[in-house]
């Protein structure tokens, strides 16, 4: 899916920049800076923007899961919201991908021809031909989920630590939890 959203993205940033074609050097070499950028990082970001768009849909369908679903339906009803919820954040990743060409001739193209000289750009666009560059493009994904990974794992007693302070302050401020009271008669909010 990643590499399907990337060859969109590149082949869209391609046909602006042929689309594009101007002129001026200087922009056409800042718009080279902006696809030579573009790797597997814009990919992950692609990615975390369609993600935080599912925590409004968890915690808006999440409570009325758990309050309309009886018991013995929820691991289904999961089941069956957690793919839609994958549908939604795929389409989503989509969604989002198709903007990445324009937006990027708008904004990043005339903001690095416009901070940048052309020998500036032309050193950029080296930089990331390079293949050092290219292999660290293509390793930093999975180093950057490595590190995430051990990050996390150091720092879990410590977090479930701070959340039972947490939940313990919560408890004197809010209370204990009380069961949930059927809501037939109040109508749905919007």
């Amino acid at each position: 899916m990643k590499k399907i959203i990337t060859a969109l993205v590149l082949a869209l940033l391609a046909a602006t920049a042929a689309h594009a074609q101007s002129a001026d050097p200087k922009t056409d070499m800042a718009a080279k800076v902006v696809k030579l950028q573009q790797g597997p990082e814009l990919d992950r970001l692609i990615a975390q923007m369609a993600g935080s768009t599912t925590q409004e849909l968890i915690a808006n369908w999440g409570p009325r899961l758990e309050n309309n679903v009886p018991k013995a339906k929820q691991q289904k009803a999961t089941e069956a919201l957690n793919a839609e919820l994958k549908k939604y954040s795929d389409d989503t990743a989509q969604l989002i991908g198709k903007q990445v060409s324009s937006v990027s001739a708008n904004v990043l193209v005339p903001a690095y021809a416009e901070r940048f000289t052309l020998e500036e750009l032309q050193q950029i666009a080296a930089f990331f031909e390079s293949p050092a560059i290219k292999k660290y493009q293509s390793s930093a994904p999975e180093l950057g989920n490595a590190f995430v990974q051990k990050l996390v794992e150091a720092s879990r007693a410590d977090v479930v630590a701070r959340a039972k302070q947490f939940d313990e302050a919560a408890l004197k401020i809010v209370g204990p939890s009380t069961p949930a009271t059927p809501k037939a008669n109040k109508p749905a909010s919007k």
